[in-house]
């Protein structure tokens, strides 16, 4: 099974390599290039133009991989849906504030519309091949909890939310990508340990992917993964929690997803309520960076930290796995 891992890691790193210089070349042809918030840190305003939208190489490049080692095998099938739908959603974005000129996007209520749809679908393929379960493991805590009626909910909650959380944390070079790719080599562990090696697999594959994403995305970055990647990332990273049954430890391998999303709405409520800032700017990477952070040196830090709670959340999973 290492082997296999290892095959299916290095084939999408080897695909998306390959094909990100090409793709490059046509974004700049195109002239396809991020637009760069105006409240941002100043010196981000010299990476405007820079080619976007690079998640859908990270796309393909993970499924051609994961279908090439683990087939369509069930887990896999309920998994994609949602991997696929949310990667639509953020290419739809991406099309109309680039190709539109549309500076907002998709509004709001269209996006959650979207995550909806992609949630209840992901519902049925769950209950379809017996994968629905709503007693949820806890971390921390040795008996499991059902959640009953309220667990589809928490699961639209948790592909939301996380889809939302991956594409905030997309704000600086290599930032997402690393701390994505960190995330799905833990979940790779649990999926295994959970006896679905084929969601394994595809977690090694879109981790390979994410790596060969990094190669051009380093600072000083020449293509960004745009909203196609980054709600495809952070959907799958809780469809896959969910599949595993390992859901509520997403929390804590995430947790870097989970702290941004976090400065965002305390930030917001705290100006809304007091008209004060907690933070010199929201979400916590920039705050950082207003600090006179060097993007490296915050990169590094929200790497480190992702590793560490990877880390927590497989022991976590390990201790409650062990005492059912």
């Amino acid at each position: 099974m290492m082997t296999k891992l290892l095959i299916a890691l290095l084939l999408a790193f080897l695909l998306s390599v390959l094909a990100f210089p090409v793709f490059i070349k046509r974004m700049d042809q195109l002239q396809f290039g991020q637009q760069i918030r105006e409240d941002g840190p100043a010196r981000h305003a010299q990476k405007s133009g820079t080619p976007t939208m690079g998640g859908l190489v990270i796309i393909a490049s993970a499924m051609i991989a994961s279908l090439f080692t683990a087939g369509l095998a069930k887990p896999l099938l309920v998994v994609l849906p949602v991997f696929l739908g949310c990667g639509l959603l953020g290419f739809l974005d991406d099309y109309l504030k680039i190709v539109k000129k549309q500076s907002l996007g998709f509004k709001a209520r269209s996006k959650l519309f979207g995550m909806l749809i992609i949630s209840l679908v992901f519902m049925v393929l769950l209950t379809l091949t017996d994968l629905y379960n709503p007693v949820v493991k806890m971390p921390f805590i040795t008996d499991p909890i059902n959640f009953g009626y309220i667990y589809p909910f928490f699961v639209l909650l948790l592909i939301t939310g996380f889809s939302n959380s991956v594409n905030l944390t997309d704000g600086i070079d290599g930032l997402a990508a690393g701390t994505a790719a960190l995330a799905l080599i833990a979940f790779a562990y649990i999926s295994y340990r959970a006896g679905i090696p084929s969601v394994a697999l595809f977690c090694a594959a879109l981790t390979g992917a994410c790596f060969g994403f990094l190669v051009f995305n380093r600072h000083p970055a020449r293509l960004f993964m745009g909203d196609v990647g980054s709600l495809a990332l952070g959907g799958v990273l809780a469809a896959v929690a969910v599949v595993a049954a390992a859901d509520l430890f997403l929390l804590i391998i995430g947790a870097v997803f989970v702290l941004e999303a976090l400065s965002v709405t305390l930030q917001v409520a705290s100006f809304q309520l007091t008209g004060k800032r907690i933070f010199l700017m929201s979400p916590l990477h920039h705050h950082f960076e207003l600090k006179g952070w060097s993007e490296w040196r915050v990169v590094s830090l929200f790497w480190f930290a992702g590793l560490l709670f990877a880390i927590t959340g497989i022991w976590q999973y390990s201790l409650a796995a062990a005492a059912l």
